[in-house]
């Protein structure tokens, strides 16, 4: 394979606005599991769930819209991206102790290794990127 070729597996699901998150966080894990990172990299798993839960709450709470989550790895970063209907982009807020809610941007900046917020036609779309944070543990090492 040449330097310019890319080899890269996705997956998406749409989640209505009457779903619960936690079907999000389970296929996605199922699918981090097909990839082995449940075995070889299981603090990035966790914090790959936290930005996917976050982020599909995002769609369903503030933008009250259905959430379409794919999940693509690219060998070199999993990217997790969420879109919904609403053309409002998503801005990390200040630290307060005002409220239960609204920290759900800075949780996602703070596990990701970058994310971006996009707006589409019908919407907006966030992007988070992950790269495994340790060596494979396995036999198997990619």
């Amino acid at each position: 394979m040449d330097g310019s070729s890319l080899r890269a597996v996705g997956w998406a699901r749409s989640l209505p606005l009457n779903s619960e998150v936690k079907a999000a966080r389970d296929w996605a894990r199922a699918h981090l599991k097909s990839l082995n990172w449940t075995r070889d990299y299981p603090e990035t798993v966790d914090a790959v769930l936290l930005a996917v839960s976050e982020l599909v709450t995002n769609a369903h709470a503030h933008a009250h819209s259905s959430a379409q989550l794919v999940l693509t790895w690219d060998n070199n970063c999993l990217h997790i991206a969420v879109h919904d209907a609403s053309s409002k982009l998503p801005t990390p807020r200040p630290p307060s102790t005002d409220g239960l809610g609204g920290r759900g941007m800075l949780l996602v900046d703070a596990v990701a290794d970058e994310w971006e917020a996009r707006p589409c036609s019908r919407g907006k779309t966030v992007i988070a990127c992950f790269r495994p944070r340790a060596e494979p543990t396995g036999p198997e090492k990619r």
